[in-house]
This record gives C-alpha cells, structure tokens and sequence, in this order.
C-alpha cells in the first residue's frame, strides 16, 4: 500500500505589472484557502489511514489470538506423540520378552519332541512299566499327559499373547502416524498463521509511517495556514492605511510640477520602474505608471522625491523582489519607457490625479488603460 502526501510551493508569480497590496491580499487569501484545501485532504487520509491501521490491530489481534491456540494444539499433540512414543517403546520390549518366550518355549518342545522321535515311545513305555504299582503307574501317566498339554497350552499362550502385542503395537504405530500428520497440519497451520501476523504487522507498521509523515505534512500546513492568516492581517492592515492615504492624498494640498527639483539619475530610475511595471503595456499604460509616481511626488502626504516614492516600503513590488536593481544594473528600460518618463516628469498626466494601480479585480472603479486600473 502506498500513499504520496505532496506539499505545493505557493510563491507569487512574477509578472510585469504591478502587485498591489490589494493583489497581494486577494493572492494570500487564494494561497491560505489552497494550504486549508490540502490541509484537510491530510487530514481526511490520516483519519482514513487511522481506520485501517485500527481494523489491521483488530485483524492482528485475532491473529496473535489464533495463533495461541495453534501453539497450545500442537504443544497438546506433542504431548500426545511422546506419550505414544512411550507407549510403542514398553510395547515393544513386551513384544520382544514375548517373542523370546514363545521361542525358549518352542526350543523346549522341539527338544522333547526330538527325545520322543528318537526313543519313540519306548521311553514313555519303559516310565510306565517301571512303576511300583498301579498307583505309581497312574501319576506317571498323568505327569506324562500334563507335560504334553502344558507343552501345548504355553506354546498357544505365548502365540496368542505375540498376537496381541503385534496387534497393539500396530495400532499404537498407526496412532502415532496420525498424530505426525496432525502434528505437520498443525505446525502448517502455525507457519501460516504466523505469516500473517508478520505481514499484518508490517502493514501496521507501514500505516504507521505514513500516518506519521502524513501528520507531519499536516503540522506543516498548519504552520503556513498560522503565518498566511498573519501575513492576511498585516496585508489587510497595509490596504486599510493605503486606502486612507488615498482618501487623505485626495484631500491635502499638491505641489505644482514646476516646485519640484529632479536629481540625477532621478529619470533612469523612472524609465526603469516604468519597464519593470508596464514594460508589456502600450504606451499610455507607461505613462500612466509615471504619472502615478510623479503625482505621489507632487502629494504632501508621500515623499516629496523620485526616490523617495519609489523606495518608500512595500510601495512597487519590483524594488522588493529586485527586480528593479537588475534592470538598472543591465539599463533594459526602452525608449518608450524613457519617453513616458520625461512626459511625466513634465507634469503630463492620463490619469488625473491617481496615486495606485493594480490589475482588475470585481468592484474596483478607476481609470482602466491596458492591463491595469488607476485609482
């Protein structure tokens, strides 16, 4: 099972035009409603994750469970085997003391069977003739018969008793067999069981770590959601006191162009803002930037420079990102954008007396020339 968490780097595009601070509002709030989107994507895999890492500890469970019982069988079957072993054992020295007792006991009846083949029956005879009476006569005969027949009976016992003792023997090894087959079904069945423990466990763990980088993720969004909603604040507050110097800039006193001193380098430095905020506008919207920057200069409530204004903090995004810097460095503003400079610096205007402009965006009103709006 696997699963990929992936953290997207949000970063504000890079474009030549201007990034307000109501654009730079509207693109925290679309980046935090992006983090607390795949933050709660996280969350809803590890909740998912959770679930089946708790179902695979209850699997697991049954498992362990399951394979107790195994091992208690297979220990009781053990048990079993060795008590038949045991069994087979004493049975087999009685069948052996059997098999050499009907053996002496034939080795005897050969030995008087041989005697009476040999003498025939004059050794009987001659017994019995050579009794001292009747009486003497009669035990001999008798002593004669009871041999025979103990002979016979000791003989058929000991047959019989090997008989038994084979048939026991026999049954135990039969027993014996079929707990050896009991005994490898079940440690068959302890293997198996325990292949599933290891795979469940590790799946467990497996779940485990992902949860846990997951989570880590998580932590992370988290953090961005924290330091978006902060950097949405201080954005709000910034936009707030920008829309209340707009009010006040409308309001307070304005120089005319002709009370203002340009320094040196005060037009390169125009022409290369100009390029990097409207250097894909047409010429009116070049225009346009430098008169928003002119009529700042003019305003009482901004600096009362060129420099001033454009390096006023967090005014044009071009001076944060350095961007300006570089076009100074390798002089990449145009003609055009030299052009507007000057005319700007003359005191012209398309824009009235505008100090922001930004892209459009719904229910902003101003004087719309190209991809911007001046208010």
């Amino acid at each position: 099972m696997a699963l990929a968490v992936v953290l997207p780097v949000v970063c504000m595009p890079i474009a030549a035009m201007a990034s307000t601070t109501q654009e730079k509002l509207d693109q925290a709030k679309k980046e935090k409603q992006q983090t607390e989107s795949a933050l709660q994507q996280t969350k809803e895999q590890i909740t998912g994750m959770q679930g089946e890492k708790n179902s695979l500890q209850g699997q697991l469970a049954i498992l362990n469970n399951n394979l107790e019982e195994v091992s208690d069988h297979l220990e009781h079957l053990e048990g079993q085997i060795d008590e038949k072993k045991n069994q087979i054992d004493i049975t087999t020295e009685a069948l052996e003391d059997a098999e050499r007792r009907v053996a002496e006991q034939y080795e005897c009846m050969k030995k008087r069977i041989k005697f009476i083949y040999e003498k025939s029956n004059s050794a009987y005879l001659e017994l019995l003739f050579t009794s001292k009476g009747f009486g003497d006569f009669l035990n001999k005969a008798t002593y004669i018969e009871q041999i025979s027949a103990y002979d016979r009976k000791m003989l058929e016992e000991y047959r019989q008793t090997q008989k038994e003792i084979e048939e026991t023997k026999a049954k135990l090894e039969g027993e014996k067999q079929e707990l050896d087959g009991l005994r490898q079904q079940t440690a068959d069945e302890q293997s198996k069981v325990s292949g599933m423990v290891k795979t469940t466990a590790n799946n467990i763990a497996g779940y485990a770590d992902q949860i846990s980088q997951a989570e880590a993720v998580a932590d992370q969004y988290e953090a961005k959601v924290k330091e978006q909603e902060a950097n949405i604040a201080a954005l709000q507050k910034q936009l707030a006191e920008e829309q209340a110097m707009s009010k006040l800039a409308a309001q307070s006193s304005w120089r005319d162009i002709s009370e203002v001193d340009f320094d040196e380098g005060d037009r390169e430095l125009l022409a290369n803002l100009i390029y990097c905020e409207a250097g894909g506008e047409p010429y009116a919207g070049k225009l346009a930037v430098g008169a928003v920057v002119i009529n700042r200069v003019l305003s009482s409530v901004y600096p009362d420079s060129v420099v001033g204004v454009i390096y006023q903090r967090k005014q044009f995004s071009p001076v944060g990102s350095g961007r300006l810097a570089l076009a100074l460095a390798e002089g990449r503003a145009t003609s055009a954008c030299y052009q507007a400079a000057d005319e700007a610096m003359s005191g012209a205007t398309n824009v009235g007396n505008c100090v922001y402009f930004r892209t459009p965006i719904p229910g902003l009103t101003g004087i719309s020339i190209g991809g911007h709006i001046f208010y």
